[in-house]
């Protein structure tokens, strides 16, 4: 097994998204896969005071929800279940991600969104606003998608911003493992220096994107290179094609703390448009030896 992935479990239709993207991600990778839920701690709103017959019965139904799930997982997936307790969910989840020293965390999007679209909810939300584990959103209708399929591509979206060797180093380490074509996209709408309007102007300045992330990558590594062109940021995600098993990979904000996520505005604006899964990485490594 190379790492472990964790995924945050509900028996809701965004939990079986997040589930079947964490499975297909975990078997092309090579990876052991922890399903977690979690339940409210001790120090819960005094609305709902503690009580042992409801909070063993609780925690009960949870295990038997993580039972289910953890049935439908093929065999060659080494599967853990967890039913934690933590003050929110996605702090719950980020604390069982470190306890198994997780690669990724995989949740699911927001109720009410619509087919093949992300919604960010509560809990994704949080965690990108703060974790330190890159952090794997799945859009609704994502468990519908044939594991067979696998992950076939990996696209880094690149920029010249601070953290852009980060998320080359992720991208690329992802596609190796999952045995993917990579692909760099440059959404020039997001980097284009003030004044610069022209598409001969952003050609070339595509074109430095692409020479810097190449120069990062290995000499034997082929990476198709990619413009998406648009008067916003949606419209150039739009104008790209995209594979069903494709993985689109994003940095953090340049405002997000050292080893941090936070989400940006570009990523956000590719959230409304991203047919496929989006994992957001922290902007900076964590130094090996290092606590978080």
């Amino acid at each position: 097994m190379t790492g472990r992935i964790v995924v945050g479990y509900t028996a809701t239709d965004a939990g079986r998204d997040a589930l079947s993207l964490g499975v297909r991600l975990a078997a092309a990778s090579d990876s052991a896969l922890d399903l977690v839920v979690v339940l409210p701690g001790e120090d819960r709103s005094v609305i709902t005071p503690p009580d042992a017959g409801y909070d063993r019965y609780v925690g009960e139904r949870a295990q038997a929800w993580l039972d289910e799930a953890a049935a439908e997982i093929p065999d060659a997936v080494a599967t853990s279940t967890h039913v934690r307790y933590g003050e929110s969910f996605a702090a719950g989840l980020l604390e069982a991600a470190h306890e198994v020293h997780a690669s990724h965390i995989v949740v699911g999007a927001a109720n009410g969104g619509l087919r093949g679209r992300h919604r960010l909810g509560t809990v994704a939300s949080e965690l990108l606003h703060s974790a330190d584990v890159p952090v794997v959103l799945a859009p609704e209708g994502a468990r519908r998608i044939d594991p067979a399929v696998g992950i076939t591509r990996i696209t880094a979206a690149v920029g010249l911003r601070p953290g852009a060797d980060v998320l080359l180093e992720e991208s690329l380490a992802l596609a190796l493992s999952t045995g993917a074509e990579l692909r760099l996209v440059s959404l020039v709408a997001v980097d284009l220096p003030a004044g610069i309007e022209s598409n001969e102007s952003a050609a070339m300045h595509a074109d430095e994107v692409f020479i810097h992330a190449r120069a990062a990558l290995p000499k034997d590594i082929d990476a198709e290179a990619v413009v998406g062109l648009g008067d916003s940021i949606e419209e150039a995600v739009s104008h790209l094609s995209w594979e069903p098993g494709e993985i689109a990979v994003v940095g953090s904000s340049r405002l997000a703390r050292p080893r941090r996520l936070f989400l940006g505005s570009t990523a956000a604006k590719m959230l409304h448009e991203l047919p496929v899964p989006m994992i957001v990485v922290p902007r900076t490594r964590k130094k090996k030896g290092a606590r978080s």
